[in-house]
């Protein structure tokens, strides 16, 4: 940021340089807010919504200026964005036949790696890199987006490879192996939940007896609590609502959806919901006092959350050609609307949360091309704080900028960012979800990421 400036007003830059930082900042308009920063999937506050002003009002058809381009490997891992360091994963494949097959595992070798690239050029600072031989079907690479807390870097890989890295240079602090230190089994996707840090807790969905959801200490590693037994963990990552008086720890594994004290992992309520083939994956959304859950063919469920104690009562559920089915990408409840893209009908759907009837659905965000076959069409959905404009990235690799209301879809200009490199359902398919800091979309690939300057000129 300082350097762009120092190109455009150099007088100005040079001037306020022996001011304190904090006031420097302030004058030149730089947010030391952590909204400057999208550290873990689904940005600071775990929500899809991007809080930074001075975001472009329409994409001209000129398109939006890309920053800079950095090679990767494989992988469904979205960025993370701190400070000047970007943190993606992905895989080195180095022998065995990948296939995308959803009743078979492919056997691959090669290695996983956590790479944190300069945030202005795209450059490698480091690396953190280990062998790992992959037994999953959909074998591209890593699923999980780093999450980033203080000095520490936490990283899980598709076979349960939980890592704690070193922020400034990838140093290994501790590890497990969900495997080996708990005989996990490895779902058939891999391991796709997200780590989320509590406090001094990290929490993440691991599997067992006892054990599907796994509270570290987060800076040695040691096993603080366990709790809960399913039939398979599913996918979906642990998330934290505040409701009833109580901060309620969500845990969506493939038997129900469970709250508990996050401090000790102890159960308050649970709702069953059992989606097909072990598929929770979308985090549950809460608007107000509601929450929203949403998964593959026909399950989903509205809750009423309790204002004086930790507790639900179920309003709906969702029917046939009724509510949004949500499976690559979480949707987005603002508002009393939900906004999702479908996994049946592979369309954007807008749902009315009180009922769960359609108000409008629209191909326009998942597949431009109406030839295109589009089973699981995914969208990724970004709200942009204080507003009802939505940033969109579509499975085709188009950047969108539209509002979103109970009414329409009013889309506002769109850039094709990257190739979707991926394949499924015999398309190829970009699902992986950005990140957005520093008026800047991070966009990534099976081949590059990219970094697309989205500030309003």
């Amino acid at each position: 940021m300082l350097t762009l400036l120092s190109r455009k007003f150099p007088a100005l830059v040079e001037s306020l340089k022996f001011l304190p930082l904090f006031l420097t900042s302030s004058l030149l308009g730089i947010s030391s807010s952590p909204a400057a920063d999208w550290p873990n999937w689904l940005g600071p506050d775990h929500n899809g919504v991007y809080s930074e002003e001075g975001i472009v009002e329409s994409i001209p058809e000129t398109g939006l200026p890309v920053l800079w381009r950095t090679p990767v490997g494989g992988g469904y891992s979205g960025p993370a964005v701190v400070g000047d360091q970007v943190f993606v994963m992905d895989y080195q494949k180095q022998g065995g036949e990948a296939f995308n097959d959803p009743g078979r595992r492919a056997q691959l070798t090669g290695k996983e790696r956590v790479l944190c690239l300069d945030r202005n050029t795209g450059k490698v600072i480091w690396e953190h890199a280990y062998e790992r031989p992959y037994s999953i079907s959909y074998p591209s690479g890593p699923r999980c987006t780093p999450t980033v807390d203080e000095d520490l870097v936490f990283t899980l890989g598709s076979e349960g490879d939980l890592h704690c890295l070193n922020k400034s240079d990838g140093e290994l602090i501790w590890s497990h192996n969900f495997p080996n230190d708990f005989s996990a089994e490895v779902p058939i996707w891999g391991f796709a939940s997200h780590p989320l840090v509590d406090g001094d807790l990290l929490i993440c969905l691991v599997g067992g007896e006892g054990q599907t959801v796994v509270a570290f200490d987060k800076r040695t590693g040691e096993v603080v609590w366990k709790a809960l037994s399913a039939s398979a963990i599913g996918y979906c990552p642990a998330s934290i609502i505040e409701a009833g008086g109580k901060r309620q720890l969500l845990i969506w594994h493939a038997d129900g959806l469970y709250s508990l004290d996050p401090a000790n992992g102890e159960t308050y309520w649970n709702v069953e919901i059992k989606p097909s083939y072990e598929m929770a994956v979308t985090q549950p959304q809460k608007d107000g006092n509601h929450l929203y859950v949403s998964g593959i063919h026909s399950e989903s469920v509205m809750l009423e959350l309790g204002e004086d104690a930790p507790t639900v009562k179920e309003l709906w559920r969702g029917k046939r050609n009724q509510a949004v089915y949500c499976c690559n990408s979480t949707p987005i409840f603002h508002h009393g609307t939900i906004f999702g893209a479908d996994c049946n009908v592979g369309a954007l759907i807008a749902v009315n949360g009180k009922t769960g009837d359609r108000y409008w659905q629209t191909f326009a965000a998942t597949k431009p091309d109406e030839k295109r076959f589009v089973k699981h069409g995914t969208a990724f959905i970004t709200r942009l704080a204080g507003t009802d404009s939505y940033l969109l990235l579509s499975e085709v690799g188009d950047l969108i900028l539209a509002d979103l209301s109970a009414e329409e879809y009013k889309e506002r200009g769109r850039f094709h960012v990257l190739e979707p490199t991926s394949e499924a359902f015999g398309r190829r398919v970009l699902w992986s979800h950005p990140a957005y800091a520093g008026q800047t979309a991070f966009v990534r690939n099976d081949k590059e990421i990219v970094a697309v300057d989205i500030s309003k000129k």
